[in-house]
C-alpha cells in the first residue's frame, strides 16, 4: 500500500486518456477500507479481468489517501472525518425535558471532577501549617460548606444529564417519537437530512474524487454508497456526460438490527435509501427474496438481477501459502473442530459455540473474525472463562478472499447460528458457500432460506435458533457421521458449480455491458 498527498489521481481525471482496450471506466465505491470486504475485492478483481478500467474507492480514517492494486483494478482509499454526525452530540441541553442538565455528558463529568478536586484540597489544606488558629478554622468551614453545595448542585445537573442522554436513546421516549413522526411526515423521505446528517459525510469525502475520475459506470454498494454515487452520477449528467449508477443491496436495510443505540439512526438510513433507490439505472442483489423485497419497498420498475456472494473457486491461493488453520489452533488431524466465519456480533449467535462446549468434550471451536482484539472477542473469551473451555476457543484473523475455502477445509464442520431476524431470512450468505466449497457440513440456525437449502441438500443439520439443547443435537449428529453430510458435495456437483463467483461475475458483466451499450 502507498500513501499519499492530496495530489492528483491516479488512473486518469478530467481530460485523462483511457487505456485504449478498456470497456469503460468503472469506480465502485464502498463504505469501508476495502480489505475486509470479500464482495467487493471479487467484485473489482473479476471485472477488472473482463477488460474494464476499474477504480475501487474506499475510506480511511487516516489523514492521507492510501492506494494499492487488486488484481488490475486499482484501490484508493479517501480520508473520511465524521463531522456531521457527531456535531448533534456536542448539545444536549434541554430546557423542556432536563433544563437542569448540562450541554454535554463530558461537561458533566469535568465538574463531578472539580468539585471532587476541590473537596480534596480543602481536606489537604486542614493539615497544611497556619489553618490551627480560629481564623482559619473558620475560613476552612466556610470553604468547605461551600464545597459541599457545589458538589450537591453539580451532582443533580449531572444526574439530569445522564438521565437525557438515556432518554434520548430510547426509541420508546414520548418526545423521541413525537420528534420522529414530526420529522417524517414533514420531510418523508428527505427526514436522514434532520436525523442523521453524517450521511453528508460520506459524500464530502468521495464526491470529489468520483467526479475527477469521469466514470461511465458508477457502482455502488450498500446505502450509503448508493445517495454518494446518485448525486455523483446527477452531477456528471448535468455536465452532458452519460454516467450510469448501478446500486449493489447487500441487505435488505429495513429488517436489518439497527447498528446504533440512537433511536433516530434506523429511520434517517431507512429514509436516504428511498430517496435514492429510485435514482438506479440497475439493481443487483444478494438473492431472489431480497430482490423482491426491494421491488415491493422501493417501487423499483425491473427486478434486481442477482450477484451471489459465492466465492472465487479458480486460482483460490494466488497470494502465496495458505495459512494451516489447524497449526494456527495448536491441535493435530484428530481433534475436532467447528468453525464459523464473520462477524461476532450478539445477533450472530455465535455465544452458542462457547456456551455449548461443556457438553461437546473434546470438541473445539474457531472464530475467523474482522477483528480479533475487538469488543465481541473481549465478549466470547469471558464467556469460555467462566465456562473453563478457555484452551478450545480459537480466535483467528481473516485471510485473503482467495485462500478463505481452501482454509476452511481444514475444519470439521462450519456453523452458522445466526439469530432470527428478518435481514437473515432472506438470503444464503458468504459464509454459507465458502462452507460449501470447502465441503464442510453446515450446521444452520432454522432462518429461512439457508435452513430450507440445507433440509434439501442433505448437507448438514437444521437447529432452532438460540436454542442450546438444539445446537447440541446437531453438532452430535454431524460428528457422528460426517462422511454423510460431505458424501453430499460428490453426489451434486452441479451445486457447487452454480455457488461459485466466476458464474456471479458473468452476471455483473451482464449488467455493465447492458448499461454501457443499450
Amino acid at each position: 500500500m502507498q500513501t499519499e498527498d492530496e495530489s492528483g489521481l491516479q488512473g486518469g481525471g478530467p481530460g485523462g486518456d483511457r487505456a485504449a482496450e478498456s470497456r469503460g471506466r468503472v469506480v465502485m465505491l464502498v463504505d469501508n477500507g476495502v480489505e475486509r470486504d470479500s464482495r467487493v475485492q471479487k467484485a473489482a478483481t473479476s471485472i477488472a479481468a473482463a477488460g474494464w478500467e476499474v477504480h475501487l474507492i474506499g475510506c480511511t480514517t487516516g489523514k492521507k489517501k492510501i492506494r494499492w492494486t487488486l488484481g488490475a483494478a486499482e484501490v484508493l482509499l479517501v480520508p473520511r472525518v465524521n463531522v456531521l454526525g457527531t456535531a448533534r452530540y456536542r448539545a444536549l441541553r434541554s430546557m423542556v425535558r432536563r433544563p437542569l442538565a448540562y450541554a454535554h455528558p463530558d461537561v458533566a463529568a469535568y465538574r463531578r471532577r472539580l468539585a471532587q478536586s476541590r473537596r480534596a484540597d480543602i481536606a489537604a489544606s486542614r493539615l497544611a501549617p497556619g489553618f490551627d488558629g480560629p481564623a482559619g478554622k473558620a475560613w476552612l468551614t466556610a470553604r468547605r460548606v461551600t464545597a459541599k453545595g457545589q458538589q450537591r448542585w453539580v451532582a443533580l445537573r449531572a444526574r439530569q444529564t445522564d438521565s437525557l442522554v438515556k432518554a434520548r436513546k430510547d426509541p420508546n421516549s414520548p418526545v423521541e417519537r413525537l420528534t420522529l413522526a414530526f420529522w417524517q411526515k414533514l420531510l418523508g423521505h428527505r427526514a436522514w437530512r434532520v436525523l442523521d446528517r453524517g450521511l453528508w459525510d460520506w459524500d464530502t469525502a468521495y464526491g470529489k474524487v468520483i467526479d475527477g475520475l469521469e466514470p461511465d459506470i458508477i457502482h455502488a454498494n450498500d446505502f450509503r454508497m448508493l445517495g454518494v454515487g446518485a448525486r455523483a452520477a446527477r452531477r456528471a449528467r448535468a455536465k452532458g456526460r452519460p454516467v450510469k449508477l448501478v446500486w449493489d443491496a447487500h441487505e435488505f436495510l429495513p429488517g436489518t438490527r439497527p447498528w446504533h443505540n440512537d433511536p433516530r439512526w434506523h429511520p434517517a438510513v431507512c429514509a436516504y435509501e428511498r430517496e435514492y433507490a429510485g435514482a438506479a439505472d440497475a439493481v443487483v442483489t444478494v438473492s431472489e427474496a431480497l430482490g423482491e423485497l426491494l421491488v415491493e419497498n422501493h417501487g423499483l420498475k425491473e427486478k434486481p438481477g442477482v450477484v451471489l456472494n459465492a466465492p472465487v473457486v479458480e486460482d483460490m491461493t494466488t497470494t502465496g501459502p495458505v495459512p494451516d488453520l489447524r497449526e494456527l489452533c495448536g491441535i493435530d488431524e484428530d481433534t475436532p473442530i467447528a468453525v464459523y466465519s464473520g462477524g461476532a456480533g450478539p445477533q450472530r449467535g455465535v455465544d452458542i459455540m462457547v456456551s455449548s462446549l461443556p457438553r461437546l468434550p473434546g470438541l473445539h471451536v474457531g472464530f475467523v473474525v474482522p477483528v480479533p482484539q475487538g469488543g465481541d472477542v473481549k465478549r466470547l473469551h469471558k464467556l469460555a472463562d467462566e465456562l473453563g473451555v478457555r484452551d478450545r476457543v480459537h480466535i483467528l484473523p481473516y485471510v485473503p478472499f482467495d485462500q478463505v475455502v481452501p482454509f476452511l477445509s481444514a475444519a470439521d464442520l462450519g456453523v452458522v447460528p445466526i439469530h432470527h431476524w428478518p435481514n437473515h431470512e432472506i438470503a444464503l450468505i458468504t459464509k454459507f458457500f465458502e462452507y460449501s466449497h470447502a465441503r464442510l457440513p453446515i450446521v444452520v440456525s432454522d432462518v429461512k432460506a439457508m435452513s430450507e437449502t440445507v433440509r434439501s441438500t442433505g448437507q448438514g443439520e437444521v437447529f432452532r435458533a438460540e436454542d442450546e439443547d438444539d445446537y447440541v443435537r446437531a453438532v452430535e449428529a454431524v460428528l457422528d457421521d460426517p462422511k454423510r453430510y460431505r458424501a453430499v458435495y460428490d453426489e451434486r456437483p452441479d451445486l457447487l458449480r452454480s455457488w461459485t463467483w466466476e458464474a456471479q461475475a458473468e452476471i455483473l458483466d451482464g449488467v455493465y455491458t447492458r448499461l454501457k451499450n443499450p
